[in-house]
């Protein structure tokens, strides 16, 4: 019985010394990282002006990336910036991925500038490619002018907290951060790398890879360490709707879509039941004021961009000898320059667009109005009142009454000079069903 005992016990104890040393291992796992899976790493790009599609397309990207198991997410960025409530979009999405976000800036002549900073600093790994730069990460009025002073602050203060806690998070140059925002400095691949701006330099993407095999990331939920020897790419394209909508986005492209709206609507009004011009307008203006919500925009600017476009038709209906369409090319120059409350560059009309509308603006206005009020004041062609003034046939002597043939149809005729038959006659009015006529010519037709 006690042999059992002591059997029982040392069955136990080998137990708990199992359960001890798993406990330690699994321990030592966590603290130094465990390998994520093999299999592939999901590689979106992202070209242009961050704004609320750069940022669904990074968040749909890591969605995609997580449900797929990939190791990684790479996310290729060359652009100018952007606005910045899409960029901590896209940043709180970084920061709280399951799997790790490379931001790669690429290719060669890529830029990572202003809201780009931003993003590539909160990266799990932050990369280079030769003959890019990042940096100028100072803030621009947002307003349609220059802040003023105490609000520059505001804005400037803000942003460098922004910044400074994000390269502390990722052990990046701090002071450099602020720079980045306060003066706006700028530095090239090899210079950030020496910076501690940036992890690493590769000229693409399979030197990429290879640099980051064995590298360890801390995360949210812990921390791996990639394994990309034998390691499968997989590109998550944007998609035709994501494409869509970023074309919708440029400033340029919502000017254009809102001035052919404005037109095609005025069109319209003006020539009832022309149906083309009314559609392409009705479609134009909603897309229009869709790619206007993702710009700061200024509505003072559209509703110059309006009152330009009738001054353009009131000068083909008003006597003003021009004032009308001085006044419209004014308010749409004035409208064109507002119409974006950005001081940024990429976020400007160019004038390159700005001119040619104008002018074709001016010209369609005025010949498509000029049309519709030429149509207007027409004569009726059809109908009773189309046929005063018409020129018909006598079928039967007038004296005074009799028949008439007019528009391949027979009329009753009354005529105060007496008509011989086959004599053409003008109709003077109609009363009922009875034209009063009056000669044209005095003989009968041969």
């Amino acid at each position: 019985m006690r042999g059992n005992i002591l059997q029982y016990r040392a069955r136990v104890g080998q137990a708990l010394a199992v359960v001890v040393l798993g406990s330690v291992i699994a321990l030592c796992l966590i603290l130094t990282g465990s390998p994520a899976d093999a299999g592939e790493i999901v590689v979106a790009s992202y070209e242009g002006v961050i704004n609320p599609v750069a940022a669904e397309y990074l968040h749909d990207a890591l969605a995609f990336a997580n449900s797929s198991g990939a190791q990684a997410l790479i996310f290729k960025l060359d652009t100018p910036g952007g606005l910045d409530t899409s960029m901590r979009l896209m940043i709180k999405d970084i920061t709280a991925a399951p799997i790790p976000v490379i931001v790669f800036v690429a290719p060669s002549g890529g830029r990572a500038a202003s809201a780009g900073v931003f993003i590539t600093m909160a990266a799990h790994v932050a990369a280079m490619a030769p003959g890019t730069n990042i940096g100028a990460a100072h803030p621009v009025a947002m307003g349609g002018g220059e802040m003023d002073s105490t609000m520059k602050e505001k804005v400037e203060n803000d942003s460098v907290a922004y910044i400074k806690s994000i390269a502390e998070q990722h052990g990046r140059n701090v002071s450099w951060a602020e720079d980045a925002v306060r003066k706006s400095v700028s530095v090239t691949e090899q210079e950030a790398l020496k910076l501690k701006i940036v992890d690493l330099i590769a000229d693409n993407i399979p030197a990429l890879l290879k640099q980051l095999n064995g590298r360890k990331i801390a995360l949210p939920n812990g921390s791996i360490t990639l394994s990309t020897e034998a390691i499968t790419l997989r590109e998550f394209p944007m998609g035709t709707r994501l494409e869509l909508l970023k074309a919708l986005s440029d400033p340029n492209i919502a000017y254009l879509l809102m001035t052919i709206g404005t037109i095609g609507i005025m069109a319209e009004l003006y020539s009832p039941g022309a149906i083309l011009p009314g559609v392409v307008g009705a479609v134009s203006l909603i897309l229009a004021f869709y790619s206007l919500q993702s710009l700061p925009v200024n509505y003072a600017g559209v509703l110059l961009l309006i009152l330009g476009i009738i001054f353009f038709i009131l000068e083909a209906t008003v006597t003003s000898y021009g004032l009308l369409a001085i006044g419209g090319v004014v308010s749409m120059t004035f409208g064109s320059l507002m119409l974006i409350k950005s001081d940024a560059e990429f976020l400007q009309i160019s004038w390159t667009v700005i001119v040619p509308v104008i002018i074709t603006t001016a010209a369609v206005s005025l010949f498509i109005v000029g049309m519709g009020v030429r149509a207007m004041r027409r004569s009726p062609q059809t109908g009773q009142e189309g046929m005063i003034g018409a020129i018909g046939i006598a079928k039967t002597a007038l004296c005074p009454d009799g028949k008439l043939a007019i528009h391949g149809e027979l009329w009753d005729a009354v005529s105060d000079t007496p008509v011989e038959l086959g004599t053409s006659v003008k109709v003077l009015r109609i009363q009922g069903l009875t034209l009063y006529v009056s000669p044209v010519l005095q003989k009968k037709e041969a």
